[in-house]
């Protein structure tokens, strides 16, 4: 162990720790999980420490050997080479100071052993006087969560919906004119093809990718430089725009300074919007895979009209039964998205008077979401979209066995006959086309246009003579 010292006086921590006082009293502090930042997020952080130092060494702020070694350190940040030397729990200090403290101790201490390495002496880099310059944990903090947020959703989230939309919209080619029955409220409904269930579906994750982008816009508008409360004390003029621009260099991206700091400061607003789309992105998710389940149940007592792949054993006791896993999984995901999403929007009216003081926990669940989804996307779409496959015969079968066939005849006979030729369908097991045929109550060339499956499929009325009434 050696002695450290902060403001509040002396702290012993481990000898090997790159972190110094504060970040250890935060960990003896806060001993509440085992839930630690991810790595994306921390080398977010390292990331903009090492801008701030490039921003400081063009304004002249820092000496030019002070200013490398810190730009040095925070890139060993940034690449994850340091990572386990982030130790502080999620639920802390609600602006998170600790972790910014953290990332603040071990840049400094890392710098300085830089130097000893290169064999130029000593240096001395203070945390805050130094790494700290020109920022504040309350204009960092929501910088990173919003850079994080924005590189995960736009290199991880988008690919992986666009993905799964690809692999929903070869489905709806493969089974373009696979007629089988709809369903509405779990009854028989009018047919549809297979083709335009799944194009349904991938419309839906296509949206979902769109909404994203929507989300990706508003995070690239970042809090650095407005130092404590929004007002920039202590920020050099031109700090912010130097950052950002450094910024933009290293992730190709546009990010901008916001138009108000007080607002990106004491609100967060935006990570709410943003969770709020990755909540329907889930919920879009659910239904498809739901769907997926239905569809697939059986395979002798239920819908089966499609087949899953058959990927592992279902059941410890009987034997040969496999199930949708690949579809639960999703379910179980998109539950946890669900929840992470009314904690995102708790921590978002957390932000009284100058400061939201529930960053931390907020910038956790709001990057897990996007890592979810990501991940989930990806797996639905490898494991069990692109494996599907179709039961022609018996969606050939139910289609003709649904009642809803007699929904065609209603321009010929009216509601009225149409709902009781649908009656005596079910009453006595028959089709609505042989019901409807031995009544003679349509000469059978019509009959056979009128309850053609692939024609209803495609809307429109049916052959004329219309019904107008007695």
């Amino acid at each position: 162990m050696r002695n450290e010292r902060d403001s509040m006086g002396e702290v012993q921590v481990p000898s090997d720790a790159l972190w110094g006082a504060s970040t250890e009293r935060a960990v003896r502090n806060f001993p509440i999980s085992s839930l630690r930042f991810s790595r994306e997020f921390i080398s977010t952080i390292g990331m903009v420490k090492r801008a701030a130092a490039h921003a400081n060494l063009e304004l002249g702020l820092l000496d030019p050997k002070r200013g490398d070694v810190i730009a040095a350190a925070a890139l060993e940040v940034a690449n994850g080479s340091l990572f386990d030397h982030f130790v502080v729990d999620v639920f802390q200090t609600g602006s998170g100071t600790s972790t910014n403290m953290n990332a603040n101790e071990v840049i400094a201490r890392r710098a300085m052993q830089i130097v000893s390495t290169r064999g130029e002496g000593e240096l001395f880099v203070h945390p805050n006087d130094h790494v700290n310059m020109c920022q504040s944990s309350n204009d960092v903090f929501p910088t990173v969560t919003h850079i994080a947020a924005h590189e995960a959703c736009s290199r991880k989230l988008i690919p992986a919906l666009r993905l799964l939309a690809a692999a929903l919209a070869k489905k709806r080619e493969e089974f373009a004119v696979v007629v089988k029955p709809g369903r509405t409220h779990f009854q028989d409904a009018a047919p549809i093809t297979l083709g335009q269930e799944f194009g349904g579906y991938s419309s839906q994750i296509e949206h979902g990718a769109e909404r994203i982008m929507r989300g990706c816009d508003a995070l690239r508008s970042v809090a650095l430089g407005g130092t404590a409360v929004g007002t920039g004390l202590n920020a050099y003029p031109g700090f912010a725009p130097r950052a950002i621009a450094w910024i933009n260099k290293w992730t190709g991206g546009a990010f901008q300074e916001a138009s108000d700091h007080v607002e990106a400061q004491a609100t967060q607003d935006i990570a709410v919007e943003v969770s709020g789309q990755l909540r329907v992105v889930a919920i879009s998710l659910m239904k498809i895979a739901s769907d997926l389940r239905l569809l697939a149940s059986g395979p002798r007592c239920g819908i089966a009209e499609i087949y899953l792949p058959e990927l592992q054993p279902g059941s410890s006791i009987m034997p040969g039964k496999v199930n949708p896993v690949i579809c639960e999984s999703v379910l179980m995901t998109c539950a946890h998205v669900l929840g992470n999403d009314a904690t995102v929007a708790v921590c978002g009216q957390g932000g009284q008077l100058e400061l939201n003081t529930m960053m931390p926990v907020l910038a956790y669940n709001l990057l897990q979401s996007i890592e979810l989804l990501a991940n989930a996307a990806n797996n639905f779409a490898v494991r069990c979209v692109e494996g599907i496959g179709v039961n022609v015969e018996r969606c050939r079968e139910l289609a003709e066995q649904s009642l809803s066939m007699a929904t065609a005849l209603v321009p010929r006979l009216g509601y009225e006959e149409a709902a009781r030729v649908a009656r005596r369908s079910l009453e006595e097991g028959r089709t609505v086309r042989e019901v409807t045929q031995d009544a003679g109550l349509i000469p059978a060339g019509d009959l056979q246009e009128l309850l053609d499956p692939q024609r209803m499929t495609k809307g429109g009325w049916g052959p004329s003579p219309l019904y107008l009434g007695p």
